[in-house]
């Protein structure tokens, strides 16, 4: 085959979506395109890890792409294959096996890796982890958590952020006795304010998780995991779901600008012009991201680039969505630190909690808990920068019951994960359909009920 090297370090969520792409622009015709994943596995989605260990979904509906379809589409795949350096002299990627590749593009999508906390007594003396502690980033970590869960018994998950609370929750389900420990002073510290997190606590010890906030995990014995405040916790299994941190080291190693994620522009190009960077690795306009919505962003456009157009890359429009049975929470943008005006709605005794960030009438960020009945009319109004009249904003946030369903328009916005309108999913005709042609309800799962609706409103086909 003639044309470009391109070749992409990583096989995870960002690489499906860049591969796909590709695929669509017609670069994989025209140049040689090779993944190298250095996971055993064909690219999943890891959003639904917890899925998995609470036992409603089978690991192998988490497969994104199957080997076969790269085969067919003309994409190398490489499973199992580690890299080890990349020679920006000689434009050629080495494997710790030593087989090397060569490059005219190099993408690295190389993602997160996550950070042990500093707990005695984690790692044995000849280095290895302590057989009751799991991480909780892969699938074999997931499949590995999930053969100790059989046993039931007892779990202290460590680490109050999204991961935490699907991983303790997923845990609960499966009849498992759960308590949190969160070094913060509240859950979910890094999205949502002191507020929500307290309803959140409270949604959980209603659920009979126990939850222990501002207090450090210090210590792990045969007794248990020792914390700060002198607490010892009685753990047959310690789930690890705080800390990670963009993977730079392969960049670093060759010499790439790196801060706390790889540096790259609005062309995502790194400081080699021939080398760019994706996803949770990557650091832009001095942001790490670390969801799905703004690495699939930059993966289109960057396929898009690669396929010849002048794009570039806006910066990421952060939407996340927790992924956990009987847990509603959404946050848009970052409702901590962006400026503007605050609207703001709280009934603990319901369990929920409403936030707007409203700047200049239009809805700038918002967080949701425990109540997601208007969430597809605010991420519409978010992701258009509607310009709401004045009292529009406290409309939005006082309803205590579902609002009446209203007819999307074609352009509004059903999947944020994916990117996918409502008009694209209104011309499938099967929930199948729309996963195969949009990867709508591919990614957290939280549009799957719109997506439904979509599909059981969808004008008939006329048979004159």
């Amino acid at each position: 085959m003639t044309g470009r090297r391109i070749v992409v370090v990583g096989s995870g969520m960002a690489t499906t979506r860049l591969v796909e792409g590709l695929v669509a622009r017609g670069v994989t015709e025209r140049d040689q395109v090779t993944v190298l994943g250095d996971e055993p596995h064909a690219p999943y989605n890891r959003i639904l890890l917890s899925a998995v260990l609470e036992g409603t979904h089978r690991p192998e509906a988490l497969t994104l792409r199957s080997p076969g379809w790269y085969a067919a589409h003309g994409v190398d795949l490489r499973l199992g294959a580690r890299v080890l350096d990349v020679d920006r002299e000689r434009r050629e990627v080495m494997l710790v096996d030593g087989e090397r590749f060569g490059y005219d593009v190099l993408v690295l999508a190389t993602g997160s890796i996550p950070s042990l906390p500093p707990i005695r007594g984690l790692v044995r003396m000849d280095g290895t982890l302590h057989p009751a502690v799991h991480a909780f980033r892969s699938l074999e970590d997931c499949l590995r958590l999930d053969a100790a869960a059989a046993g039931g018994g007892r779990a202290v998950v460590v680490g109050g952020g999204l991961l935490g609370l699907q991983v303790a929750r997923a845990l609960a389900v499966r009849g498992l006795e759960v308590e949190l420990v969160e070094g913060g002073e509240h859950l979910l510290r890094s999205q949502v304010g002191p507020q929500a997190g307290r309803i959140i606590a409270r949604d959980l010890a209603r659920l009979g998780t126990a939850v222990y906030t501002g207090a450090r995990a210090v210590r792990l014995t045969d007794e248990g995991l020792r914390l700060d405040n002198g607490y010892v916790l009685s753990a047959d299994l310690v789930v690890l779901t705080a800390g990670g941190r963009p993977a730079t080291a392969l960049a670093r190693r060759a010499g790439l600008g790196a801060r706390r994620g790889i540096l790259v522009d609005d062309r995502l190009t790194t400081s080699d012009d021939r080398i760019h960077a994706l996803g949770d690795c990557v650091e832009h306009d001095g942001r790490v991201t670390g969801f799905v919505p703004p690495a699939w962003e930059q993966a289109q456009v960057l396929a898009d680039h690669l396929a010849g157009d002048d794009v570039r890359y806006p910066g990421a429009r952060t939407v996340a969505r927790l992924r956990a049975t009987d847990l509603e929470v959404a946050v848009l943008g970052e409702p901590e630190t962006e400026p503007g005006e605050v609207v703001e709605v709280s009934n603990p005794v319901v369990g929920s909690h409403r936030k707007l960030v409203v700047r200049e009438g239009v809805v700038v960020a918002a967080t949701l808990v425990g109540d997601l009945s208007r969430i597809g009319l605010i991420t519409q109004h978010y992701d258009r920068q509607t310009v709401l009249g004045p009292t529009e904003p406290g409309e939005l946030l006082m309803a205590d019951r579902p609002a009446r369903p209203t007819a999307l328009p074609d352009d509004a916005e059903a999947c944020v994960c994916a990117g996918v309108t409502a008009g694209a999913v209104r011309a499938c005709t099967s929930l199948e359909q729309v996963r195969r042609t949009t990867r709508a309800t591919t990614g957290c799962g939280g549009c799957a009920a719109s997506v439904r609706q979509l599909l059981a409103t969808r004008p008939a086909l006329s048979t004159t």
